[in-house]
Order: structure tokens, then sequence, then C-alpha cells
């Protein structure tokens, strides 16, 4: 009889090693699915661990340019940021990588997909709606929620102390049991000694930021050059060096955000499913291609497409965060940010220094900037005296809610000259 297939989304870490063996130990036959969104880790070496761990086949995908073009690039157009702060790196990585094994699912004929997400983060979520909108009928194996998983595997203790049993070797030692993300846009730390939120994290957990007392004390100059929104070339006038393909342009940008210490991002987040969890975050590339973009489009964006576009933000992002990327309201949200890119052309100059992102100057050959209307010392086609009919006519409704108000009796106090009517008549 043969044995039921598994796509399992593998990444060569300690959850994801345990639980490959653990689903051949079932019986399981397990196709490993590998995605290369700009992880630092040997892949070719994380093949072989899953072959001699019991994998029947490996799947490695590249899948940078895809991450940077229709993800990372994606979210930038629309400012995205989770309550303000969190720039969505692991988030936005997790529906591409569903989107690949299910195109492995299909390819394999496996009724199956395993992921090594727990049952208390964000992820489970991301992955199982991934796989469920793209294919409704796929079977889902999340260990982390299976109760004869949970009864051998309590924590990270017994995960390192099956390992050891195997020979498994990975990287989580009892000493520093970090859980950590690792792809081209960002890096993020959790678990051990970073879940107590007043706790400093110790300087060796960052690893893709220089500390500020290391990073240079020469501020990097740069320009992006954008076209519909979207980068289309960045000059690096510190070391002479342009680029223009995306790949190529955000890899510069991480490595001159690394450098320069910039990215870094220590906060409290509330999870979809109702926890609250407390995050490290390094997205040194993101965190300059943000800055730039945002102030291009103050130069070239209509006001009140922007103040709509920036009501819309959080719930894009929410909706990015929870895992709906393939849902109609996503669909929806995509369509108007990217109408609202439409001639968010130019360029933007900055300065890197010491952890800042610091704007120095912009062009736009769509501006809608009119330096010779905006001028204190020129009148420049503009009528002072207009404004002030501008100032009545905006002025109507506050005067009639003044004298309104002026004549209104508060609720409490009518009440109880109702009340002590009653007692006269009494």
């Amino acid at each position: 009889m043969a044995k039921e297939k598994v796509i399992l989304a593998y990444s060569g870490g300690l959850d994801t090693s345990v639980i490959l063996k653990w689903l051949v130990s079932k019986g399981y036959d397990v196709v490993c699915f590998v995605g290369n969104v700009g992880q630092n880790e040997d892949l070719n070496a994380v093949t072989k661990k899953a072959m001699a761990i019991g994998a029947s086949k490996v799947y490695v995908e590249d899948l940078r340019e895809e991450f940077v073009t229709d993800f990372i690039f994606s979210a930038m157009r629309c400012n995205a940021l989770y309550e303000g702060r969190y720039l969505l790196g692991t988030a936005l990585a997790r529906p591409l990588l569903a989107k690949k094994q299910i195109e492995i699912a299909r390819k394999e004929k496996a009724a199956y997909v395993a992921h090594g997400a727990t049952g208390k983060g964000n992820d489970q979520v991301r992955f199982e709606l991934g796989y469920y909108a793209l294919k409704p009928e796929i079977k889902v194996i999340s260990p982390w929620k299976d109760p004869e998983f949970l009864s051998e595997f309590k924590g990270r203790s017994d995960l390192i102390a099956y390992s050891e049993k195997w020979g498994i070797l990975v990287k989580a030692t009892k000493a520093k049991p970090y859980s950590e993300d690792d792809n081209l846009m960002h890096i993020s730390h959790e678990a051990g000694i970073l879940e107590d939120p007043e706790l400093r994290p110790p300087e060796h957990v960052f690893s893709r930021t220089a500390s500020l007392d290391k990073a240079p004390a020469k501020e990097t100059i740069i320009e992006i050059h954008f076209k519909d929104g979207n980068p289309v070339k960045l000059v690096d006038k510190s070391s002479n060096v342009t680029l223009t393909k995306p790949l190529d342009i955000f890899m510069h940008l991480n490595k001159l955000g690394t450098e320069n210490g910039i990215g870094r991002v220590d906060m409290v987040e509330n999870r979809f499913i109702g926890i609250k969890s407390r995050g490290i975050y390094e997205t040194p590339g993101a965190t300059i291609l943000w800055a730039a973009h945002r102030d291009l489009e103050g130069i070239a964006m209509d006001k009140e497409v922007m103040h709509i576009r920036d009501m819309l933000m959080p719930k894009f992002s929410e909706i990015v965060y929870n895992g709906f990327w393939f849902s109609p309201e996503m669909d929806f949200l995509l369509n108007a940010f990217n109408k609202s890119q439409e001639a968010i052309d130019g360029k933007v100059t900055l300065s890197l220094l010491k952890g800042n992102v610091q704007t120095i100057g912009r062009e736009s050959p769509t501006a809608l900037y009119n330096q010779k209307q905006s001028s204190m010392d020129v009148e420049g086609g503009f009528n002072a005296s207009d404004s002030k009919g501008f100032i009545n006519v905006n002025a109507i409704r506050l005067k009639a809610h003044n004298i309104a108000m002026r004549g209104r009796i508060p609720y409490d106090t009518l009440k109880k000259g109702k009340d002590n009517d009653k007692k006269a008549v009494g």
C-alpha cells in the first residue's frame, strides 16, 4: 500500500527537522519544500539534512525576485506598517511560501501539506489560510495543534532532546533558545529571555544591523529613483554604485542599512489570535525604502488620495499580518493602492547615518508642488484675499454649533428638574 504523501514546509531548523522525523516515523512519504526567500542558510546543507532525516525528495525554490517585486514592493507602495511600527517581514513571506507549497502539492499529487508553526503564533494562520484559499480540498497537518505530538513535545527543550536522540544537528541550544525567522526583508527574534518585555536584548541577539557605536561616523548619501511607486534605480554616491534590477537594489539597501545600524524595532504587538508577544526585528533595507517612498509621495501624490490611502493603510497591514493575502478584500485594496501609485515618479536623496534615515532632497517630473504658490515671498498667482471667503465658509458650521450649544440645557440638569417635579407632585 502506497504511503500518504505530505509536502512539508522545511527550514532546516529545530522545529521542522523534528517534525520531518516525526512524520516519517508515522509512515508518511515526506517531500520537503525549501523556499529561498533570502534567509542566511546553506540551502545545499539544508537539502542534505532533510534527506538524511528521511525526506523522499526536496524541492529548493529561489523565490527572492518574486518576494521583492510582488510582496515587498507591494507593501511599500501601501506604506504598510502593522500597529505603526512593524514592517511585516515575516507576514509578507508566508503567502509566497504557501503559494509555492501548494504548487508542489499539485505537482506531486499530494493530499497533505504540513508546516512547523506553533499553535500560539500568527504563522499557523498565515500558512493555513493561504493553503485553503488556493486549494480548498487540501488536508493540513499542523503538529503543534496535534494532541499526540503535543503529548510528546511540551516545548523547545523536548525538541532539542529528541534531535539529540536521533542525531539531528540544530542551531538552537538550551543556552540560547531564540526563535528566529530570517528572510531577505528582515530577521525576527523572539522566545527565551526575550519574552521578558523589560529586558534589553543583548547585543549578540542582533545579526543584521550594526550597533550605533560601531556604525560609521560618516554619512552615506544615496538616491532612489521611482516609477509608478516602484524603485527602478539606486545610486550609491558614497561608493559610485548604480543598480537597476529590483533584487539588486533591495540587497544593496540591506547592505547599507546593516552597515549604518538602520532598522531595529523592539515592540510588544497584538497577535491575530489575541495574545500579546514581544518581537525584536531588524529590517535594514526596507526601512530605508519606506522612508524614501513616503517622502516622494509628499511631492507627487494628490492630497485627498493620500489621506484616503492613509486611512486604508492600517487595514491593509492588518490583513497582511492576519494572513488574508489571498482574499477578496486584499484584491480590492491592492487595486486601489496600485491606482494611487500612478505617476509617483521621481528621485529621493537620502542621508544614512548611525541608525537614521534622513531625506535631504527630492524631485519629481509629476510634482504637484508649486514653489511660487507656496512661497512667502512671491505671490505666485495666488490671491491671498480669497482666503477670507474660504475661512468664512468653513467657519459657518462652527458658529452654528457654538450658538446651538449656548442655549442647551445639560441632560443631567434637565433630569434632576423632572425628578424634583415628581417628588413635589407626590
